[in-house]
């Protein structure tokens, strides 16, 4: 039974996550890099702990209330990448994480990642279609495997996040040339994404790896068109010559399959369609 967990990284999405698991009367610890932000944790009912792994001196002065912190039922690593800025620094981080809960075997955890590491193919992928086909991809997988190899993990990889404050309709507003009209759409929204980690957390995962995305993709430029409009946005141009257009005509491109999450956990998307979520933003 998991009774405790631990989230690293309580922001955007590391923070809704731990408010749900606390009302279900979980104790949960959240990290956050500064002291007076870990310490806000409380007026949610977390136990907040300040983790900056980027600061020896801290890794160093801390490490025997961090470990003891770290020692819970269940892990939650929700460290954002950052890979275009600082590529190697995001392994470095993890590194120093592992070193902090060697000594722990939890009865489960979980490893936050993304679709990033499926190739910009046309075709409908599945979790064991990862591959290194660009450097974050590579930096990517790398981080999934230090954490695979530890007993009871599990990786859940999202595709793009929408919800509050990530309103979708801003990503392409007023902008013009732009190309894959016709590519499929693979977003979840931040609902489905605590939903889904909860189930992966007190369920019996069959797998080691899930995908978390809305089973339906609606096309780049119908979506991002509508996105835009929603909040009263200029629509974005998309360029239409030499589009790719399957003939039945449907979206095209990179579609990310959660069969496997759905089928193995009875999972159920809050969201199931991309333009849904526009109301939820």
């Amino acid at each position: 039974m998991i009774e405790s967990v631990a989230i690293v990284g309580c922001g955007w999405f590391g923070l809704p996550l731990a408010q749900s698991l606390a009302e279900q009367n979980i104790a949960v610890f959240g990290s956050k890099r500064l002291v007076g932000d870990a310490a806000l944790l409380s007026e949610n009912n977390v136990i907040g702990f300040k983790l900056d792994l980027d600061n020896e001196q801290h890794l160093v002065d801390d490490r025997e209330s961090l470990t003891k912190i770290l020692d819970v039922d269940c892990l939650v690593v929700n460290i954002p990448p950052g890979l275009r800025k600082e590529p190697q620094a995001y392994l470095q981080r993890l590194s120093k994480l592992l070193e902090l809960i060697a000594c722990h075997t939890y009865k489960k955890l979980i490893f936050v990642s993304t679709t990033g590491v499926y190739p910009a193919i046309d075709a409908e992928l599945t979790e064991q279609d990862a591959k290194s086909h660009s450097l974050i991809s590579e930096k990517l997988l790398q981080a999934e495997q230090m954490f695979a190899s530890k007993p009871n993990s599990c990786i859940v990889r999202f595709a793009g996040l929408v919800g509050p404050k990530r309103h979708p309709g801003r990503f392409l507003a007023g902008k013009t040339g732009l190309s894959g009209a016709n590519s499929a759409v693979n977003l979840v929204h931040l609902n489905d994404c605590i939903a889904a980690v909860t189930s992966l957390i007190f369920k019996k995962t069959p797998s080691a790896i899930y995908n978390v995305c809305a089973p339906i993709h609606p096309k780049r430029r119908d979506f991002y068109y509508a996105a835009a409009l929603d909040l009263g946005l200029v629509p974005p141009q998309f360029n239409l010559e030499q589009e790719i257009t399957d003939c039945s005509g449907s979206a095209v491109g990179k579609l990310i399959n959660s069969d496997r999450l759905m089928n193995e956990l009875n999972f159920e998307f809050q969201f199931d369609d991309p333009v849904a979520m526009l109301a939820a933003c």
